[in-house]
Parts: structure tokens; C-alpha cells; sequence
């Protein structure tokens, strides 16, 4: 659980506690193409473990972003899709979309520059295995 660490210093402060994490955005990302089922999501985000993946989801629905909607039907059916508060949360992240598409290039060539601790990148200068 996370713990409370007092007022936020600003209203970004309150943006970031709510999309922290590797995989909120990305899924946020996702429910903005319209409603999804846990599956289709995993289908979408194939490198997020399903225990992640229904613990942010149940994270942006306590934040309320997200609402998880359950159909009376067998086999059970779940969807998961934006509440107001996340389509305005959406709309919000949408220059930053376009900033992230507008130096993806630049992004891309500088990761291992920027990130060179990084083991999964195709550039990163890997060690060689100790014999």
C-alpha cells in the first residue's frame, strides 16, 4: 500500500501520483482506443505480467480513472474504460503524446547515452560474461 506522503507541492505533483509507474500510461493509451477487457490489454501491453497489470488497473480505478464495469453473463465478462476524470486525465496527456511522437527519433538514437545502465536497449554496450 502506498503510504501518504502529505499535500501535493503542485498540481503536477498530484498528476505524477496518479500516473507514476512503468505501465499507467501505457494503459492509459490503451482504454483511449475505447473500452478493453483485461485480456485485450494484455494482448496490447504483452510485457506486463497479469498481476501488474490488475494491480494498476485497480489503482486507476481507486483513483477513480479508470471504471471496471462487470456483466451479469456466463462466462463472466469484465471491461475496463475511462471514467470522466480519466477521458479529462486523457485529454491531459496529449501534448505530452505529441511532444513524446515529435522527438521520438532523437529519443530513440540517444536512449543508451541517457540510459547507460540500461540491459534491454539494442544499444546498450553489454558487458562481457565473467568466466
Amino acid at each position: 500500500m502506498n503510504e501518504w506522503k502529505g499535500p501535493y507541492e503542485c498540481g503536477l505533483d498530484a498528476a505524477v501520483d496518479v500516473i507514476g509507474g512503468k505501465w499507467k500510461v501505457l494503459l492509459l493509451w490503451a482504454l483511449s482506443q475505447g473500452p478493453r477487457r483485461f485480456g485485450q490489454l494484455r494482448r496490447e501491453l504483452p510485457k506486463i505480467s497479469e498481476k501488474v497489470l490488475a494491480q494498476q488497473l485497480r489503482e486507476l480505478e481507486a483513483d477513480g480513472i479508470v471504471h471496471r464495469e462487470v456483466f451479469d453473463q456466463i462466462p463472466p465478462k469484465v471491461e475496463y474504460s475511462f471514467t470522466e476524470l480519466g477521458a479529462s486525465l486523457n485529454e491531459a496527456l496529449a501534448p505530452l503524446g505529441a511532444w513524446g511522437r515529435l522527438h521520438l527519433a532523437y529519443l530513440e538514437a540517444t536512449y543508451a547515452q541517457r540510459h547507460p545502465d540500461a540491459q534491454d536497449h539494442p544499444d546498450a554496450q553489454h558487458a562481457p560474461d565473467a568466466v
